[in-house]
Formats: C-alpha cells, structure tokens, sequence
C-alpha cells in the first residue's frame, strides 16, 4: 500500500491575518462567496469585505443555518451562482459545510476560523450530520482548502471553551494515529501514514502537554501569548495533518456513538472525542502512567472526564449499549484499530474511563489519579516510530 500525505495549498497564522484575506484570496478567483453562522459573520464580515474590496474581488455573505445537512448544503449550493470561491467562516460545521458546497460546486476553497474547537479547518473530510444531530457519515472531499487563514487575536477572543475543545479534538490525534500505524490502517485518503504525518501527530500531543493549560489561562486573562498562538496550531494544523494523514479509530468513533444521544448535543465535538480517548486508553490496556497523564492533561485544562459532564447517565444500560453499538457500526473509525472491538468491550471502556475519571476529581492524596497534571518524563514515552510496519 502507497503512503499518502495529504494538506491545504497554504496555512497563514497570526494576529491581523482578517485582514489580509484578500490578498490570499485573489489568486484564487474574482468573485466570493462567504458562509458563516450569524456570530461568525458579525465578526468577520466586515472585514473580509473590505480586504476582498480593496483588492477588486466581488465578494457577498450568506449566513449557514447551524447544521450541516444535506439538506443546508443544498440549500447554500443553490445560493453559490457562479462564485469562483467558496469561505467557510467559523465554526467546524460551518467549515464542513462551506468545504462540501466548494466540492459539489467545482469552487475553490477558503477556510477561516473564527475559533480553534476543531481541526476541521484544514482537511478534505466534512461531518455530515442527520436531521436528528446525530453523526450521519464522513464526506470524504477530492482536495484540501486551497487556503487556511487563521487569525490569533479573532480566535483568543473567543470564549475559552472553544479552545479547551479544540485541545480534546487534537488530544486524540497522536492515540489514534498510533492505533492505526499498529494495524496498517488506511488514512483518510486511502494510503498509509508517512513517517512525517505521525511525527506530526506525537508534535501535536507533545505541544498540548507544553502549553495547553498555559494557553486556557492566558486566553482567560484575555492575553494572546506565544503559548496561545502555539495551541491554535496545534489544534488547527498538527491535529489536521495528524489525523487525516495517519487515520482516525476508536477515540472519534465513540464521539460518533456519544453524538447520537440528543442529552450530549450541547457538548462540543471536541469535548465528547477527549472522552472518547480515554475510553481508547482504556480498551488499548495502555500503561497507567500514561492514562494518568491523559486523565490529568484533560482535568487541568477542563475536558469532560466523567460520562456525567457529558450529560450521560452512567446508570443507563440502555444508553451506554447504543453508544458502543453505534461506535462499532459498520464503516466506522473503530475498525482502524490493532484488534477487533466489540459493542461489549466498548460499553465496559466506557465504565472503566467513567470511574477513573471520577476518581480523578477526588482529593489527589487520597488517590493516584489525582486531578494535578503530570508528565510522563521523555525517557518513559513510547517511541512514534517504533509501531510502524
């Protein structure tokens, strides 16, 4: 099987980036046009139209609905006329769906964040989901965005939660591109993960340990530092290229099965996939030293540990039993992995993460998986290169 790396055309990072969209844009086409949800637009708009415009690009907005359907990808398809670009403005839904509208229509593709909650940014995959919320499939796209404009000031502005989401979407990258470097997995192109992809994928983890809680508290005081700029890539690029390039598996797949209950619609995607990583963890039999770190990253930085901050009741048999049957439907992530899984082994990861996660959020000198964040120290990590075939 060929290797296979795959990336957008260009990623510009930085504060004031808004406003040098144009500049970027005009070589891609003439006319644009800009999807984003009412938040995103309010924020952006303005000054995307006057980048565009002062360089005689045609551009005009479109708000997206929320979710992204087939249904709103019809819809904002048949609002396109022509436009030779395609933005996708804010969030991981209104990405995705700006990145299928592109596809579908033959455009080009545009991709600026409004915040760093997902590495939907840089990819050729869109979520789409169901009517009901839930997952429906994977959209897998001919190409990445031509370009990823990223501006630093716009995303450490933004509530602090979505960047702590992002962190749980990039926390799995490294786990499941191990997971399927184990069992020579396809990635998401249909090839085999290069060496470069899953260094990138253990730089992504290694830079959420470094200055993960340092940027949760830097954005909370409202500071744009050098570690907040370093986690914005790690969430956007790292994750992107890690975990399109090196392949998704169990961690994402319990996101799917969480997803389908309607009690964790209000939890974010990277909120539930941090979950899901525990729970890979916990079914990979990983050494404890290394899911006491995982455990501890995430309570230091505020992930959900427990079913509980999810909004799942642990005591519900028959919830826990659709997760795991819908984490291990056909098609799914959870095939990547280095043996075969089990609805039954996925429903007792899920008690066994439960519990280590509440045992965490009690005192730490009554219990080893204490709520403090430690490191596992640099000797002690499992190399990235020896699981590769």
């Amino acid at each position: 099987m060929l290797k296979v790396l795959i990336a957008p055309s260009r990623y510009v990072q930085g504060p004031g980036a808004l406003d040098e969209v144009g500049r970027y844009l005009k070589d891609l086409g003439g006319s644009v046009f800009v999807i984003g949800g009412r938040t995103a637009l309010s924020i952006a708009w303005e000054r995307v139209r006057s980048s565009c415009e002062s360089v005689g690009l045609t551009v005009r907005p479109c708000e997206f609905r929320g979710e992204s359907t087939d249904r709103e990808i019809e819809r904002l398809r048949g609002l396109l006329d022509g436009a030779e670009v395609v933005v996708g403005v804010g969030g991981g839904k209104a990405i995705d769906t700006a990145k299928a509208v592109a596809a579908l229509a033959g455009s080009r593709c545009a991709v600026v964040p409004t915040t760093a909650a997902t590495d939907a940014p840089c990819s050729a995959l869109s979520v789409i989901y169901g009517e009901d919320g839930g997952v429906e499939r994977y959209f897998i796209l001919p190409r990445n965005p031509d370009l990823v404009l990223v501006d630093s000031e716009v995303i450490a502005r933004a509530p602090v939660r979505f960047l702590v989401s992002g962190m749980g979407d990039a926390l799995a990258t490294w786990f499941e591109a191990r997971a399927c470097s184990r069992s020579a997995a396809r990635n998401v192109p249909g090839g085999r993960s290069t060496v470069s992809a899953l260094e990138l994928a253990r730089l992504c983890y290694d830079t959420l340990l470094d200055y993960g809680y340092l940027a949760k508290i830097s954005v909370e005081a409202g500071a744009l530092t050098e570690a907040v700029e370093r986690v914005i890539e790690a969430n956007t690029l790292l994750s992107g290229l890690g975990f399109e390039s090196s392949g998704l598996a169990a961690a994402h797949a319990v996101h799917d099965g969480l997803a389908a209950l309607p009690e964790t619609h209000g939890r974010y995607h990277g909120e539930k996939v941090a979950f899901g990583t525990l729970v890979q963890l916990v079914l990979e039999n990983a050494p404890p030293e290394e899911i006491e770190e995982v455990v501890g990253f995430c309570r230091s930085v505020g992930l959900p540990t427990t079913l509980e901050e999810l909004g799942v009741d642990v005591r519900d048999v028959e919830k826990l039993r659709a997760v795991a049957e819908t984490s291990c439907r056909e098609g799914s992530t959870i095939l990547n992995m280095p043996f075969p899984v089990t609805p039954d082994m996925v429903r007792n990861a899920l008690l066994a993460a439960d519990a280590l996660g509440r045992a965490a959020s009690l005192d730490e000198k009554d219990l080893a998986f204490g709520g403090a964040f430690r490191r596992i120290p640099e000797t002690d990590r499992p190399v990235s290169g020896e699981s590769i075939h």
